[in-house]
């Protein structure tokens, strides 16, 4: 189930997954700001602002998982393109590992029958 205007995905949950899933946008090769935002929305993930987006791929640039190249536009302005570096790679395959474990242990967990949830 993807997010409706009416209803989007907790802000919260939209923090927590943006990181790991910008170094995915990037792993297929280097792109602009605005694709790595469709490309988010396209996958049901929500809606996202350049100024969430940015900082985060200022930060990944500081870290060293991200290269910054400015291109010259050809019929207009030109754009950043962001592209993963070797180490950017690493964390996106680190980060991805931890995803998948704590996610299967919140569906473990969110599975117990009610009264199992928490003991008193």
């Amino acid at each position: 189930m993807s997010p409706t205007p009416d209803e989007p995905w907790p802000s919260d949950w939209n923090r927590a997954s943006l990181g790991l899933c910008t170094l995915q946008a990037l792993a297929g090769g280097p792109t602009y700001g605005y694709a790595i935002i469709t490309a988010l929305e396209k996958a049901g993930l929500g809606t996202f602002k350049g100024g969430t987006l940015y900082p985060l791929l200022a930060r990944f640039e500081t870290a060293g998982w991200v290269d910054i190249e400015w291109r010259p536009g050809e019929s207009g302005p030109g754009r950043k393109y962001f592209s993963l570096t070797s180490a950017g790679r690493g964390e996106l395959d680190r980060q991805h590992q931890q995803w998948l474990t704590f996610t299967a242990s919140t569906t473990a967990f969110l599975a117990l029958p009610t009264n199992q949830g928490v003991s008193q």
